[in-house]
């Protein structure tokens, strides 16, 4: 089947709305809206389906403690997570709410199908019942006689009325899915606590409430109005009825979905009670049930009480949304546990971001403008670099099936491999060496390698960081889409002529802390303490400077330089290392402390005043072979530079 006309479909988990949206909540809808990116850029008919669960007792509780309707407080609810999945750029193509219209339709339907079948039946049930799970428990999985084993909270022993679900007759047939789909519940390390829990044997499943009456109601052919749909039932539906199920059936064409990502807390809802219900209606199996782990804030369980919940919003609007995508998924692999940090994820954009991407695109454009007015050609790259081009192809080609099987932190940790690659080359074949030497040629294809690299790696990462990856594709004067697609990754093509473009700074350095707690703050720079002051310091104004003569100050030697390259020094609050053409053989490298003024990338492609006699020392463990003059007060640092551009190692005189 051609990518042209496959249909792919994609879910989250529908959220209860009993609070707003919290980091896990980000985590999920984050990745579904990656895999849709993806799928639509490789050319798959692409539906993306997220929204609201909003039915059941502990709505219907929480409404009349507001004051409020169950409706009302729906609506307040879920109007808060579609706002924030907006305002994340979520390219969802439906968000569903389980008080729609169609839905309930939907629901009924599927209802009477499987009581038509005989799947469904009437009968009592007696129960400890917790209404915070919205669960039935038995005596022997309550924790002291009395609390839910998930959540820890008091159930209640409910005697009722109910209609049932044979989930009992579907216990082979579901461990013959999870035998025949070895992939069918992800990561496959989930698998085994599903299928034990199957094999212990599965009860009937009581599908109906008489207690409540904020949900579903029966279909009128049942005749039995006093019942409401168990909101696991209604909930699950959601899948098939926001493809029309039971309506307008139209977009039923995206049924089987691909992938239903869901919390390790509801698994067991969708690994077990959803394809039941789906062989009840004689519809297929979606081909994947993902479910990913829990978030701590620094080792600890979040919680409104400690105050370390972390909200999603405040995050991406201190730290930047594409870093905050990329952190989520590139710092936990999918099904553990992860841990919110506020160190890692400076870590991550200081150097993933800032260093390994954001300053090899900085690379790119002081070099094509220095050396070759930012106009690039390809045309002898694969001459020169055949090797490196077909090394970064095949790490792409086996990069893509991470992605649908949900190993997305090791498909980054890939693509960070080419970037590498990049890197590197740039230090191997020392771009400078070849200009000053005549070799003009191989430099213009070493720099086409960067640029081929980069497109490839920005094709790849436009899914996870959409806004960010824009602006590199504007950068290297091309456009990201299906056919960028198909000619430079699955063609493994190369990059026609283009002409670069400068542009700001893509992960400026973070050197405040930003505490992402209910409330996002700034905190103030550490500042160093004033020394104490001498006497010696108060009569400093009123002296004159230290007297030399003319011959002393000529054993000092001046060289206009020119910044080739510029790189942050990790650990270091002031320290940039900089490549600095001074007219010798090679670049001296230079240890500058100026990054609380400047950022490496505006000083690539700059002059400024060197001092080139000075003996080399060592900083941080790296060798510094000069010294940048500068002027400061009140206003801050400059760099001493000539008024107009000279030749890199003109004396200064």
């Amino acid at each position: 089947m051609s990518n042209s006309c496959k249909q792919v479909y994609i879910t989250t988990p529908i959220y209860y709305v009993n609070d707003i949206a919290h980091i896990g909540h980000a985590y999920t809808t984050i990745i579904a809206d990656t895999l849709a990116r993806y799928s639509r850029l490789v050319g798959y008919d692409t539906f993306f389906l997220t929204g609201t669960d909003e039915h059941g007792q502990k709505i219907a509780n929480s409404a009349e403690a507001k004051g409020k309707t169950p409706k009302e407080y729906a609506d307040e609810i879920s109007g808060k997570f579609k706002t924030l999945w907006d305002d994340f750029d979520i390219s969802y193509d439906k968000f569903i709410r389980t008080t729609d219209e169609d839905h309930k339709a939907g629901v009924q339907k599927a209802f009477q199908k499987m009581f038509d079948k005989g799947d469904i039946y009437k009968g009592h049930y007696e129960g400890n019942y917790c209404v915070g799970c919205e669960t039935f428990f038995t005596d022997a999985q309550l924790i002291d006689d009395e609390c839910c084993p998930d959540c820890g909270r008091a159930t209640t022993v409910v005697k009722e009325e109910s209609y049932f679900f044979r989930l009992s007759n579907y216990q082979d047939k579901l461990l013959k899915l999870y035998e025949e789909n070895p992939e069918f519940i992800l990561p496959k390390s989930k698998a085994k606590e599903i299928i034990n829990f199957v094999s212990g044997g599965l009860n009937d499943l009581s599908i109906s409430r008489t207690s409540f009456d904020w949900g579903v109601k029966l279909p009128e052919s049942i005749g039995d109005d006093k019942h409401v749909m168990y909101v696991w039932l209604d909930a699950l539906m959601n899948y098939i009825t926001a493809l029309g199920y039971g309506t307008d059936e139209a977009n039923m064409k995206y049924w089987p979905g691909k992938v239903h990502l869901v919390g390790k807390d509801i698994l067991r809802f969708h690994a077990i009670f959803w394809p039941a219900f789906l062989m009840s209606l004689d519809l297929p199996m979606p081909d994947h049930i993902a479910a990913h782990g829990w978030w701590t804030r620094d080792g600890e369980k979040m919680s409104k009480s400690k105050g370390n919940v972390v909200n999603p919003k405040e995050v991406a609007d201190a730290y930047g949304l594409d870093a905050f995508r990329y952190f989520m998924l590139r710092e936990v692999p999918f099904g553990q546990d992860g841990d919110f940090s506020q160190r890692a994820l400076m870590d991550r954009i200081n150097s993933d971001l800032g260093n390994d991407l954001g300053n090899l695109l900085n690379r790119i454009i002081g070099m094509s403008g220095k050396y070759f007015d930012f106009k690039v050609t390809s045309k002898d790259v694969e001459k020169y670099h055949k090797k490196e081009l077909d090394e970064v192809n095949s790490i792409i080609k086996d990069a893509e099936p991470l992605i649908y099987n949900m190993q997305l932190n090791r498909y980054l940790e890939e693509l960070w491999k080419a970037l590498t690659i990049a890197n590197k080359a740039i230090g191997d074949y020392e771009p400078w060496a070849m200009m000053k030497n005549g070799r003009e040629e191989e430099a213009m294809a070493l720099v086409a390698l960067i640029v081929n690299i980069m497109a490839k790696v920005s094709i790849m990462l436009e899914s996870v960081m959409p806004e960010k990856i824009s602006k590199i594709a504007l950068s290297l004067g091309i456009e990201i889409n299906n056919q960028s697609y198909n000619d430079l990754i699955v063609n493994n093509g190369i990059v026609s002529d283009t002409t670069i473009t400068k542009i700001e700074a893509l992960f400026p350095r973070i050197e405040a802390e930003l505490i992402a707690t209910a409330d996002v703050q700034k905190v103030e720079e550490k500042v160093e303490k004033p020394r104490k002051e001498s006497k010696k310091d108060d009569q400093k104004d009123t002296e004159p400077d230290n007297l030399i003569t003319i011959d002393k100050f000529f054993e000092t030697t001046l060289k206009i330089g020119t910044i080739l390259e510029a790189e942050e020094v990790p650990k270091s609050k002031k320290l940039l290392k900089l490549q600095v053409d001074v007219g010798e053989d090679k670049p001296r490298q230079i240890l500058a402390g100026i990054k609380e003024f400047y950022s490496a990338d505006e000083l690539v492609g700059t002059q400024a005043c060197v001092v080139a006699n000075l003996k080399p020392a060592k900083l941080m463990g790296m060798i510094s072979e000069g010294m940048l003059l500068a002027a400061k007060d009140e206003d801050g640092l400059h760099l001493l530079r000539p008024e107009s551009s000279k030749k890199a190692g003109t004396k200064v005189s």
